[in-house]
């Protein structure tokens, strides 16, 4: 039997969720993207986002991890959200994300909103967007200006 309200209560559930993650983040100046960033690709590029994380010395063959803070210098003075975004969820046409380098975080993060909400109804799309958007804006901070 479907519930047709489950939808509405579902999304209402969602954007409460979101919005009281904004207030407390706001109010206890937690920075969900900066978090993100250090668990997730520190390992890499480094807590500077200069390419020197600890793997440094294994990426250096064939590739080194991308100084993530001259985005903006490589790319005429524009910060790349849509470039970044699809290198992020799906590896990009990065060749060292091809081939596996890099996680491909979209299908990490899939995985962990199916753990995390095991049989709660929920939206993976929203899910997934809003944790690597959380990351784009961190990385955009990081810049060299």
């Amino acid at each position: 039997m479907k519930y047709p309200c489950a939808t509405k209560v579902s999304a209402s559930l969602i954007a409460f969720t979101l919005f009281s993650g904004v207030a407390f983040a706001q109010a206890g100046k937690l920075d969900f993207g900066k978090r993100e960033f250090e668990s997730s690709c520190a390992v890499c590029h480094g807590t500077s986002g200069k390419g020197d994380g600890p793997y440094w010395e294994i990426l250096q063959q064939p590739r080194r991890a991308t100084d993530l803070t001259t985005l903006v210098q490589r790319n005429g003075g524009v910060f790349p959200v849509s470039r970044l975004y699809e290198t992020i969820e799906r590896g990009g046409n990065v060749p060292s994300h091809g081939s596996r380098d890099m996680p491909v975080w979209g299908s990490v993060y899939r995985v962990q909103a199916g753990e995390y909400y095991a049989d709660t109804p929920y939206d993976p799309e929203v899910y997934v967007r809003s944790r690597i958007l959380a990351l784009i804006e961190y990385i955009n901070k990081l810049q060299a200006r």
